[in-house]
Formats: C-alpha cells, sequence, structure tokens
C-alpha cells in the first residue's frame, strides 16, 4: 500500500478507546483484522478504524 497524507475525523479514537489528536497522519497500512495504522512521526503511532479517516485537505491561501 502506497503511504499517503490522511486526517482523521472529529472524536476518532484508536483501538485502546483514546481520543486521536487531530492533524495530518500518514497512513501506513491497514492490516488483516480491519485496523488502519497511521503515525504522525516515527514514535507516534495509532490503530484507528479506517472509516474516521479522510484525504487531508491542503489549503491554497492566496496572497493579497
Amino acid at each position: 500500500m502506497d503511504k499517503r497524507t490522511v486526517e482523521v475525523k472529529p472524536d476518532t479514537r484508536n483501538h485502546k478507546g483514546f481520543f486521536v489528536q487531530d492533524g495530518p497522519y500518514t497512513l501506513v497500512d491497514i492490516d488483516k483484522s480491519g485496523w488502519a495504522l497511521i503515525c504522525i512521526d516515527e514514535a507516534v503511532c495509532h490503530y484507528v478504524d479506517p472509516d474516521n479517516l479522510q484525504a487531508a485537505q491542503l489549503e491554497e491561501r492566496e496572497a493579497i
């Protein structure tokens, strides 16, 4: 699976029931049991329900 940037929907919980911090994550894999592995960096990763993921929105701001 190609790694891509995703965001979590509001009030997303990980596989242990703890809330996951909002922000961009790298989608690493979806395992055989159905959990999506997402990581902020090499030290902070979470297993979440893939239904709670959405494509990262890149904001385009125009200089005025």
